[in-house]
């Protein structure tokens, strides 16, 4: 199983490679002078204070019953946020630790492995950590119908009014960078809904997932990371605030367990309430980058581009879950 899951991620690099930078992350600054386009807080401090006060920024107060959306890693060599850093957020909101199972062979993709990680990783010292698929799913609608006919979620989703994206911004192996949008969409999704996202539609059933996953669909399964993104956001109307830490950025997943050593320095904390704006300026960031020895974004910048990553912000942008325009407002 993981040996076909590595060729078919390998064909997809070989396959996308060629494409190239077709899309160049237009600079921040570039941006600013638009007062009509989303607010993204920027703070370079990463630090259990720094969250709170970016969190604050954002003027919107998580109320009733507030999932925080995580990513807890697939072992104790991936890269996902501590659980001393984000304390203090969780416990200011009153909030639950939820994430779902893997669709892959590893650490995570049943229950009660999943639990033992997170266990390990120390995230129940915290708070509570809910495992939203561990009894069931449900279906909830999307606005985009191409490829997928509905979201396929962990069914506890339904007992939380209001969501904290919290993401690690980081490369991915298959969606190029993944950053609020692939939290919320594979993040959210159960394991068979995320058979559902990677295999554009074609399959519900993980256990055909990658049989399923072709390189020539890759912009498909994009497509349909954003529109899963935008059906999260929408069956909480609205009630999601964006978070992004760009640390420990290695040019590999938090499901990966065993990522490539990250090249690039850490960045600083990214908020909004416009989810495209903000995966938006995290890619900005990593283009915008003045490589240095010891800190630089080229590898992560061939990864996204590999994987055409910058065409799920365009499709969510499409699809009208937020602006790829914004400012960039530091807190500090």
């Amino acid at each position: 199983m993981k040996n076909v899951a590595l060729t078919l991620a390998t064909a997809s690099l070989m396959l996308l490679g060629c494409k190239g930078q077709q899309n160049p992350a237009p600079a921040p600054e570039e941006q600013a002078a638009d007062t009509t386009s989303a607010v993204v807080y920027m703070t370079t401090e990463i630090s259990p204070e720094a969250l709170v006060r970016i969190y604050q920024a954002l003027g919107v107060e998580a109320q009733g019953r507030v999932a925080v959306k995580i990513s807890t890693g697939e072992t104790e060599k991936s890269n996902p946020l501590k659980p001393e850093l984000i304390k203090n957020l969780v416990h200011l909101v009153n909030g639950t630790l939820v994430e779902c199972n893997t669709a892959y062979a590893g650490t995570r993709m049943h229950t009660a492995d999943h639990q033992k990680e997170i266990d390990k990783r120390g995230y129940r010292n915290i708070a509570t950590v809910d495992i939203m698929d561990a009894e069931s799913e449900m279906q909830i609608p999307v606005r985009d119908t191409t490829y997928m006919k509905y979201n396929i979620v962990g069914n506890h989703l339904q007992n939380y009014d209001f969501m904290i994206n919290l993401a690690h911004f980081k490369g991915h192996q298959m969606g190029g960078f993944g950053g609020v949008l692939k939290n919320q969409s594979i993040g959210v999704a159960s394991s068979n809904g995320k058979a559902y996202i990677h295999s554009n539609g074609i399959t519900q059933d993980a256990s055909h997932l990658w049989e399923n996953i072709l390189p020539e669909n890759q912009d498909k399964f994009l497509e349909c990371m954003a529109t899963a993104a935008a059906a999260v956001h929408d069956y909480f109307k609205g009630k999601v605030l964006y978070i992004a830490v760009m640390n420990n950025i290695s040019i590999d997943c938090d499901c990966n367990g065993n990522p490539a050593k990250p090249e690039l320095k850490d960045i600083g904390i990214l908020a909004s309430t416009d989810p495209v704006a903000l995966d938006q300026a995290c890619v900005d960031l990593v283009y915008k980058h003045q490589n240095t020895e010891g800190d630089d974004a080229t590898s992560l910048i061939k990864r996204i581009e590999q994987q055409h990553g910058i065409h799920t912000i365009e499709h969510a942008e499409k699809i009208g879950l937020g602006s790829r325009k914004y400012q960039l407002k530091n807190i500090e």
